[in-house]
């Protein structure tokens, strides 16, 4: 019989209810039995829904990590906590998922590959988006080289008004950024993902506080305090990799724009082209022809059938438990997480000293 791993959540808010908690408890040979977060009655409520069997409560996660039959955390704190809950429970002989970016810091990111390699014990990053329907194919098509080699690419996380206004998201010190550590985190990961390419060689970059200090602006989730937007509305980076490939990232909670696209990207490669923007478009020339495909996502195909599907998230999570089921690496490995957080922060640093900033 296989075994059932026994599941800790550090920190009980948005994320955890909305994605971690609901898809764990959709997977037979897992149970969530305990529950952290510093305001308790979260944790309560969590440990309330989600719990099973005999669940413990608690609001210093380091009484959590010394019970000894915990094998998996996943940390879902804001991104200034994600290094020092991650290491400390890699270093308790746990398996831990740490929510997206990595760590507020680029050195942080480091000291958690390093934790991982020296603990044995597996780690890996909440990037969700890699698991959609059209991620996934895409990324398929990628790495049995139908694009040849992939050149130039955008990642896109471009926002119109949609400035996220509860929790710490505005907050420059609890999350060490605003869209670009966000969302432009996920949408640089998926293209350097579909591009297999790790290497960063150089990075200019540049960021705006536009737009965050108007009053009463118009936005999804109501007016911003301005008083409380510490972090930049708009940021955008030219990275250009080792082997000479080009990234565009553009990201922005609040722009005056109408090409808004969020967690996508568009690939350029010497065999043909990509793009998430309407449905998956992969293009390219064929007996000196253009030619354009729209791939059809849904697993249907017959009437009165829409086929069954599996959530991004659904499938994240039992991948996950997957690798450490079968001891493989994860889908998404540290090292690659790792290099995000790195580029990211060469764009803050390029922004802030106007300056390129070099990769050695």
């Amino acid at each position: 019989m296989s075994k059932t791993y026994r599941i800790a959540i550090i920190g009980c808010g948005g994320i955890a209810n909305g994605k971690h908690m609901p898809s764990l408890n959709k997977l037979k040979n897992v149970e969530m039995v305990a529950f952290c977060d510093i305001i308790p009655e979260k944790a309560q409520e969590a440990a309330d829904k989600h719990g099973k069997g005999e669940t413990r409560v608690y609001e210093d996660y380091r009484e959590l990590l010394k019970d000894s039959t915990i094998d998996i955390v996943h940390v879902c704190t804001p991104n200034d906590s994600h290094a020092e809950i991650t290491i400390a429970a890699l270093e308790a002989g746990k398996h831990v998922m740490s929510e997206k970016p990595m760590a507020k810091t680029a050195a942080d990111a480091r000291r958690m590959v390093e934790a991982a390699k020296r603990t044995g014990k597996k780690l890996t990053v909440g990037y969700n988006n890699r698991f959609r329907s059209d991620s996934q194919h895409l990324h398929q098509l990628c790495s049995e080289g139908e694009l040849g080699d992939i050149y130039f690419a955008k990642a896109h996380a471009i926002r119109r008004r949609a400035v996220p206004t509860w929790g710490v998201f505005l907050d420059e010190e609890k999350q060490g950024g605003g869209p670009l550590i966000d969302i432009g985190t996920h949408a640089l990961d998926l293209t350097l993902w579909m591009m297999n390419n790790y290497e960063p060689k150089v990075v200019l970059g540049t960021s705006y506080h536009k737009l965050s200090q108007r009053e009463n602006a118009a936005n999804a989730w109501g007016p911003w305090d301005p008083s409380k937007f510490t972090v930049e509305d708009s940021a955008f980076g030219m990275i250009t990799m080792k082997n000479g490939a080009t990234i565009i990232l553009e990201s922005s909670w609040a722009l005056n724009t109408l090409e808004v696209d969020e967690a996508k990207c568009t690939l350029s490669g010497t065999e043909g082209g990509a793009d998430m923007k309407n449905g998956l478009r992969i293009n390219g020339e064929k007996h000196s022809r253009l030619y354009t495909t729209e791939v059809e996502l849904k697993a249907g195909g017959v009437a009165f059938y829409d086929g069954e599907t599996e959530s991004a998230p659904d499938l994240e999570m039992r991948l996950w438990i997957q690798a450490i089921e079968n001891d493989t690496d994860p889908v998404v490995t540290p090292e690659q997480a790792c290099v995000v957080s790195e580029i990211l922060e060469a764009i803050y640093e390029s922004a802030k000293t106007g300056k390129a900033v070099y990769f050695d």
